[in-house]
């Protein structure tokens, strides 16, 4: 039972960072208004992980809100 708890964890922990590599990515193929829009209505939730990822990626591009 425990060993079967263990896989359960270790599958969902693999699944959590496939998803947030994929929204990553998929926030890197964004247009450069498209990622103005995104960053604007997340602002609101600062702190928050989409506008942490927007943010960063409006640096890598040198863009200003």
């Amino acid at each position: 039972m425990q060993r079967e708890r263990n896989k359960w964890r270790a599958d969902a922990g693999t699944r959590g960072v496939r998803l947030v590599s994929r929204i990553t990515s998929s926030i890197a193929k964004l247009g450069d208004e498209d990622l103005l829009d995104l960053h604007d209505i997340f602002r609101s939730d600062a702190g928050s992980p989409l506008d942490d990822m927007a943010s960063a990626e409006m640096r890598r591009r040198n863009l200003q809100p």
